[in-house]
């Protein structure tokens, strides 16, 4: 065993006794759901780019992005099957400029450094075999797979408006590309339209009214070549920015029934060479102001009812790769995990972090595979919080987090609780809202069977550790690539739910009755 892995459990004993203890009801409001998520809530973005991308002096992509990818390492295999199945979403600020070697595309340049290209590329290229090696992979890993289609074949770049691309969409390629995918038997269960095209874009915009068109037009492709309702993928869009008038515009160009899904991004920590970014992921309050965006976007899937809702179908904290002192660290989690906590309450169905691998923020590291801290938070968030979100209330110290979801396997319900405070654990007791009358008292939850607990804290007490322990036990990978046993800790019921200071914890109790959970 690593020596330092051997004080794991000790570190964690010092530094919580050193902690001041706040007691803190939670009151959880299980009568009735406020939100739903997907069953497949956590995704993962697969990004195009190359070894050549560079950001802040650092190349952190190495040979992580779509073309590249070392396909064959049982890390890599592994750390996908954990989830049994995982949403994978291919695309990324390089999709729109990429074209499929099929039908009557000949040439398979790649991507290239070019000063005047888009995000500083020329023209990239799927070949048909990547796309078999892709897709033997995906099977092979059990993978929900989103693919972001190029939206801007057959346009032009704006001679008077810088970024702006103009035209209609050519969809001749991409129809070559489903008729190649279908013939193969290829399981896609979603197509999204470009990536940040939308408002003011991101390297590249389209107008909204235009988009609509177009956006029609992938539709009806989708429903031509996809004889049958039950195997026909879902169309999803913009994927972009968040601007009201041009998601309001496009949806209604579009009209009801053509995009399944509205997508967005989310990267509300700035830029990634930010100093402060540290102190972002600690401050609860700027942790909330981004519930403004899930509350408009919730808005419009209101307006406008898309089959699907809303999807943040890319987020990765910190722009350009992320940030190397933070995205890969456990002082991460306090960001990602809460993100993933309040999205669902505003009923998000899915949250695709930015990204399995490559840049600062990938969940396992671009050239070992060792998963970050972030993937155990993001494992144990697929297998214990269900898809019923349910209301929570509280009085005490901001700094600690709380979201209630029913539990995944039935019955009870999972709860997440982040502490971002550094001198200040949480000891928790539990109430059961009282249903229908908010002047009552609220049931105190006295449970009977063991609480099932899964605190994670990072190895050394330093928030910077790349590696993270569950109940006391450090997260190494067996000497077989696989990943660990992640058990819980049985607790008495009787005794409060204690979280120690800069810790998250799930907890799942099986005895909690929640009628929405029935």
């Amino acid at each position: 065993m690593n020596f330092k892995f051997a004080f794991c459990p000790i570190i964690l004993l010092l530094s919580a006794s050193l902690s001041f203890a706040q007691n803190v009801n939670v009151v959880i409001h299980g009568a009735a759901s406020i939100a739903k998520t997907d069953d497949n809530f956590v995704c993962v973005t697969l990004d195009w780019w190359p070894a050549e991308k560079c950001d802040y002096n650092q190349c952190p992509w190495g040979k992580a992005g779509i073309l590249n990818l070392d396909l064959r390492y049982g890390a890599l295999i592994n750390a996908i099957k954990a989830f049994n199945p995982l949403r994978i979403k291919v695309g990324g600020s390089l999709q729109d400029n990429v074209v499929y070697k099929v039908g009557e595309v000949s040439s398979c340049p790649n991507f290239m450094k070019r000063e005047d290209g888009l995000f500083g590329f020329s023209q990239g290229c799927l070949s048909m075999e990547r796309w078999d090696q892709l897709n033997r992979f995906f099977n092979h890993t059990g993978v929900k797979l989103t693919f972001g289609l190029n939206a801007l074949f057959g346009r032009n770049e704006s001679q008077t408006e810088k970024g702006l691309w103009i035209g209609d969409w050519q969809p001749q390629n991409t129809r070559d590309f489903m008729q190649y995918t279908i013939s193969k038997g290829y399981k896609v269960d979603s197509y999204e339209f470009g990536n940040q095209l939308s408002g003011s874009g991101m390297g590249a915009k389209v107008d909204a009214k235009q988009y609509g068109k177009d956006v029609i037009v992938l539709k009806n492709l989708v429903k031509e070549l996809y004889a049958h309702p039950e195997t026909e993928p879902k169309v999803l869009g913009p994927g972009g920015f968040y601007e009201e008038k041009w998601f309001n515009t496009f949806l209604e160009v579009s009209g009801q029934g053509v995009v399944d899904g509205l997508t967005h991004h989310i990267y509300n920590l700035g830029l990634g060479d930010d100093p402060n970014i540290m102190n972002k992921v600690l401050d609860p309050s700027y942790l909330s102001q981004v519930s403004q965006t899930y509350k408009c976007v919730s808005d419009v899937v209101n307006k406008f009812r898309p089959q699907l809702g809303a999807w943040v179908s890319e987020s990765g904290g910190a722009l350009k790769g992320g940030s190397k002192n933070v995205s890969r660290t456990f002082a991460d989690g306090f960001w990602y995990l809460d993100q993933m906590g309040m999205a669902s309450t505003y009923d998000q169905k899915v949250f695709c972090r930015q990204a399995l691998i490559g840049g600062n923020y990938g969940l396992l590291n671009a050239t070992t595979f060792v998963p970050n801290p972030d993937y155990y938070g993001a494992l144990l968030w697929h297998r214990l919080m269900g898809s019923t979100v349910l209301a929570v209330t509280k009085e005490s110290d901001p700094n600690l987090r709380v979201y209630a979801h029913c539990a995944k396997k039935k019955p009870g319900v999972s709860l997440i609780f982040i502490n971002l405070s550094k001198d200040r654990s949480f000891n928790i007791t539990l109430s059961n809202a009282k249903p229908g009358d908010a002047g009552k008292p609220n049931y105190e939850f006295v449970g009977k069977q063991n609480r099932e607990e899964y605190h994670l804290r990072a190895l050394t007490g330093d928030i910077k550790d790349d590696i993270v322990c569950l109940n006391d036990v450090p997260m190494v990978q067996t000497d077989s690539e696989d990943i660990p046993a992640m058990d819980p800790k049985l607790v008495d019921a009787s005794t409060p739910i204690s979280i120690a200071a800069q810790s998250i914890a799930y907890v799942t109790i099986r005895d909690f009755e929640a009628p929405a959970c029935v």
